[in-house]
């Protein structure tokens, strides 16, 4: 008998990709999907993965163990959210009303809005305030079935304060049961004292920022955001070569608003992940193929910018790029952490099969930050981190797009949150 000290049974569907590795071209929709099912867990692993009937024949639960009832509802791997910007101050719903009035991000970006309105805020926020607002928005993402997170900081844009962010998400995260992966944005933007000293501000990410970091072992990736508003390709790529040298991957904000050649420039730093790509040419997309590099999708910052061009999904899946789906998370262009609410429009708006979203939003977001291996698909060996929605099947996620049905959220082999709400009948 397989001994266990976790259950989870009553379980109408289980759909889940599966490997270690990212998922491309027709394999992104391929999910092993179980009816009546069940799965058990051990030391924080998955033991068993089947059927109901298998299970009660193979598996014994240790006394004391726990056998939670998923009451006819749908088993997910833990969404994996691969792009947030978590530890940041304020908010910007101001400015939120006036994009709805015709203003464009870009115009509130130039008279002084924006991420340099966010920026003053963390500026002034204490290290402890910053603490407290990521650990809130930890519970919340892990309520929403989150169970692995990529979170940014770009919101300092000097030594300090960058590192205070990192700091703030290393001591949110510790104890916490989403798994925080953290990034290193210095280069989100130019900082307003810098902007008539661009060479300067880069000269000291090089130099200061990025060795510091590191140092402290604060980040696992650095980012750039390439934009007419931001970097350029040349700065871009001197901050994301001096970060590679010193150890850290490295990860793009990529032609987001206008083809700025950032997708190619991906390639080149073999980076882990291109991310937006509206505007990404035939030649950057063909380019992230044979570099291996992700594509992240962020279709809900898509939606909330009111954007003319959709998110490139088919595109990506036909050119052979591994396909991530990811929130963006972040008080301007997406003030939305449900990874439902990115499957909803990632379907939607872009163009994927609901099977496809699944395998974007778990096992390849898990391949974009080197955790595959242990997060991303519910198989045996694998970290036990399971989601059970109140939903018949999984076609219901973004079926019925609009509302949440998170009932049971397991990470690490431990039950987090358990609603007792089950599924309605079919």
């Amino acid at each position: 008998m397989i001994a266990a000290d976790l259950a989870v049974v009553g379980i109408s569907e289980l759909a889940t990709p599966e490997g270690n590795t990212v998922r491309t071209g027709p394999d992104l929709g391929r999910l092993r999907v179980i009816r009546d099912a069940a799965v058990a867990c051990r030391e924080g692993r998955f033991v068993f993965v089947g059927t109901e009937t298998d299970f009660h024949e193979a598996v014994s639960v240790a006394p004391g163990g726990r056998v939670v009832d998923a009451a006819g509802g749908t088993a997910l791997p833990g969404f994996v959210d691969a792009h947030t910007h978590l530890p940041f101050a304020g908010w910007r719903e101001s400015e939120f009303e006036e994009r709805l009035g015709g203003a464009t991000y870009a115009e509130i970006a130039g008279r002084g809005g924006g991420i340099l309105s966010t920026v003053r805020a963390t500026r002034a926020a204490s290290e402890t305030e910053l603490t407290a607002t990521v650990r809130a928005r930890l519970d919340s993402l892990l309520a929403l079935g989150t169970t692995v997170v990529e979170a940014k900081s770009g919101y300092g844009l000097e030594a300090e304060t960058e590192r205070k962010q990192l700091r703030a998400l290393r001591a949110a995260a510790a104890g916490h049961a989403v798994e925080v992966v953290p990034t290193f944005l210095g280069a989100h933007t130019i900082p307003a004292e810098h902007r008539e000293s661009r060479d300067a501000y880069v000269r000291r990410l090089v130099a200061e920022m990025i060795p510091g970091v590191v140092r402290d072992r604060l980040a696992e990736y650095a980012d750039a955001f390439v934009d007419p508003g931001a970097f350029t390709l040349s700065e871009a790529r001197t901050v994301l070569e001096a970060a590679r040298e010193h150890g850290l991957g490295v990860r793009l904000h990529a032609d987001q608003f206008q083809d700025d050649g950032a997708a190619r420039l991906a390639a080149d730093l073999s980076a882990a992940s291109a991310d937006h790509l509206e505007y990404a040419s035939d030649e950057g997309i063909a380019a992230l193929a044979r570099a291996g590099t992700c594509g992240v999708l962020l279709p809900a910052a898509t939606f909330f910018l009111r954007m003319e061009r959709r998110p490139p999904a088919r595109r990506l899946v036909e050119a052979g790029v591994g396909v991530v789906v990811a929130t963006d998370f972040n008080p301007g262009s997406c003030p939305a952490e449900s990874m439902g609410a990115a499957l909803w429009f990632a379907c939607l708006l872009g163009g994927l099969s609901v099977d496809e979203a699944i395998t974007a939003s778990t096992l390849n977001a898990a391949h974009t930050l080197n955790r595959a291996r242990v997060a991303g698909s519910i198989e045996v060996g694998k970290r036990a981190d399971l989601v059970v929605h109140a939903v018949p099947n999984r076609y219901h996620l973004v079926y019925r797009f609009g509302v949440q049905r998170v009932r049971t959220v397991i990470a690490g082999g431990r039950v987090r949150l358990d609603t007792g709400k089950g599924a309605p009948p079919p």
